[in-house]
């Protein structure tokens, strides 16, 4: 897998920060964060932002689920140092939008991941409302 681009690896590019705490379990037999551990601490912080930005409210309207997650990982994760996820959406789509995050301990990025999110075909919906596409764009990283 390619390096991400520069920007992707610097907090200033995400408009949501929230800080995870590491936890004992999430270590493997060599002292790291093990790849299990490492896609929670980024779910904990994807499900923070979510609630943020009010994408759980949306949720109760209509129907959205993850479609795809990819998690890069850059370096060594460890306990009990806490991590910082950093998120904002990137592409919006008709009927997806991608949520992108970077995980940093020590100021370091450790991860990158990158979640689609579609609306469900129950919805009934061929496009993602006018309402939700301008509340995505307001949390959109800066940079991509």
């Amino acid at each position: 897998m390619a390096r991400p681009e520069p920007w992707r690896l610097s907090p200033d590019a995400y408009p949501h920060h929230e800080i995870i705490q590491t936890r004992f379990q999430d270590l493997d037999v060599l002292g790291h964060i093990n790849n299990v551990g490492m896609a929670a601490i980024l779910e904990s912080g994807r499900v923070r932002f979510n609630q943020t930005v009010g994408l759980d409210a949306w949720r109760a309207a209509q129907r959205w689920l993850v479609a795809q997650v990819i998690i890069n990982y850059l370096g060594e994760g460890h306990f009990p140092a806490d991590v910082t996820v950093s998120s904002g959406i990137g592409p919006i789509g008709t009927r997806s939008w991608t949520i992108l995050s970077t995980a940093f301990q020590y100021g370091q990025p450790i991860a990158t991941c990158d979640t689609v999110v579609v609306m469900g075909r129950e919805t009934g919906l061929s496009a993602l409302p006018d309402d939700y596409r301008a509340a995505l764009a307001q949390w959109q990283v800066r940079g991509g």
